[in-house]
């Protein structure tokens, strides 16, 4: 009968072992759209266009960028915060995996004891001195009957997972911020160089009504109107010059550095605008490392439910030890001072107060805002795209429009100073004409910063770049690093 129920048992145990409270996990679905709809005039990507993202940021081929990305995965202190998470939350899997295996030690005592003269039972021949000496081993292994280990440890990994995608997240947003900073430090410089231009043009223009007034030809008005349109634009490129250094410090903070030794020469750079093709709404999921981030937390979140479920039955340990004792070393290793014990072990607790109902319910709880945050995510991609498609869309409308402006704002401005000079026109048709011509220059200038922001911030909603890692070599050019 007993050489029967042993494997019975055994049969079991095994069946036992695969279970697991943990509920099915199914992802909640969220509705999406067949086709963006501020995606008018853009092309869907082919699949070979997502085989990998690369430096994204070669698309726009300026070779100071491509320099100054490289040190973000080197010297930014926030992605080296974040790589420290993402090894803390491995070192967690690692420690519930070693749940799975079984436990061993060993253990040895070698010591001297004395007894009391006045202890209870003293005439009963045992000596006052004598020696202890003990070697031995355990061995302990829990079976995990209701999963509760398999859980853990698919939790950990969850969140492990997570938190690497956590990681490539804040690379991600770094990258793009700084892709951001860059483009607005050159924006700066467009318009220093458009307003250098403007106050050298200013100073001539006032130098001549000056003379034209010592002449008597123009009136004081003249000059003081003069004066004050050359000193506003003086004004306009000071603000210019503090807005560029700040945005300068911002991008050696980015990369590392301090601000103190940190600069980049001021220059008119030609960024190229990529022509960025619109994934698939199921690609996007896919491709976004925060809506992975989100769905591999719900996954802990549902496997942390299978743990609290498990923790309403018995504990159940498979262990043993043994070893040598006796009162000397000389004679320890010898048959008769062997000693063992072997066995299995439950514990069940019978009243807990509620307690693991409410471990129950904070796992369930969790559940829920997890799945609700991984919805909020999947729906704030979608918004993220549409926006930037928005104000590619429409920025680039204007920009049209507005480069229509500048040449007509720029003719105005050659007619009144030459009607002025003639006698035609006072000088404030001068004043209004140079005036208009100003703003729409630098209005052109900040609509083209603004398009290349937005075409970095629908390259950062879909998750990265699309071209392959061939292509993006091929548009780098040699990298150079500001000092």
């Amino acid at each position: 009968m007993a050489s029967r129920a042993l494997p019975a048992a055994l049969m079991l145990a095994t069946a036992l072992a695969g279970c697991s409270f943990a509920p099915a996990y199914h992802p909640p679905v969220t509705p999406a759209p067949v086709a963006f709809k501020e995606a008018a005039g853009w092309t869907e990507a082919k699949p070979a266009d997502l085989a990998a993202r690369g430096p994204w940021w070669a698309l726009y081929g300026d070779a100071t960028l491509d320099g100054l990305e490289t040190r973000i995965d080197h010297d930014n202190p926030t992605l080296a915060g974040a790589l420290g998470r993402y090894d803390e939350a491995t070192a967690y899997l690692a420690q519930a995996r070693a749940g799975l295996f079984p436990q061993i030690g060993v253990s040895t005592d070698v010591e001297r004891d004395r007894q009391s003269d006045n202890r209870p039972l003293r005439g009963t021949g045992q000596p006052d001195t004598y020696g202890a000496a003990s070697i031995g081993g355990s061995v302990s292994y829990e079976l995990d009957l209701w999963g509760r280990l398999r859980n853990s440890v698919a939790a950990g990994r969850a969140e492990a997972q997570a938190s690497a995608d956590d990681l490539a997240a804040i690379r991600l947003s770094l990258e793009s911020e700084l892709a951001t900073s860059y483009m607005t430090l050159r924006g700066y410089d467009a318009q220093r160089a458009l307003l250098s231009a403007t106050v050298d043009a200013y100073a001539k223009a006032d130098a001549m009504t000056e003379r034209r007034f010592q002449g008597g030809i123009a009136s004081g008005i003249d000059t003081g109107r003069s004066g004050t349109q050359l000193a506003e634009a003086q004004a306009q490129l000071a603000d210019v010059e503090a807005a560029r250094a700040l945005t300068e410090h911002a991008i050696a903070s980015l990369v590392g550095t301090p601000a103190s030794s940190f600069a980049i020469t001021p220059a008119v750079v030609a960024l190229t605008l990529p022509s960025v093709p619109i994934v698939l709404p199921s690609t996007l999921l896919e491709r976004r490392p925060d809506v992975a981030a989100a769905e591999r937390r719900m996954a802990a979140a549902n496997s942390e439910i299978g743990v609290a479920k498990a923790a309403f039955y018995p504990s159940i340990s498979l262990g043993g030890q043994g070893g040598f004792q006796d009162a000397g070393l000389p004679s320890l290793f010898t048959a008769p001072n062997i000693f063992w014990s072997i066995g299995p072990s439950a514990v069940l607790s019978l009243f807990d107060g509620g307690r693991k109902r409410a471990q129950l319910a904070v796992a369930r709880a969790a559940w829920t805002q997890a799945t609700a945050t991984y919805r909020g995510q999947v729906l704030q991609a979608f918004q993220d795209v549409e926006d930037n498609l928005a104000q590619l869309h429409h920025l680039g409308d204007e920009a049209q429009a507005e480069d229509r402006a500048v040449t007509q704002a720029g003719q105005t401005e050659r007619l009144s100073l030459n009607r002025y000079v003639k006698g035609a026109v006072t000088y404030l048709d001068v004043v209004t004409a140079q005036t208009t011509a100003l703003r729409t220059r630098r209005v052109a200038l900040d609509l083209s910063t603004r398009r290349l922001q937005a075409s970095v911030g629908l390259i950062r909603a879909t998750g990265g770049g699309w071209q392959t890692p061939q292509a993006l070599a091929a548009a780098k050019g040699p990298a150079t690093t500001p000092t």
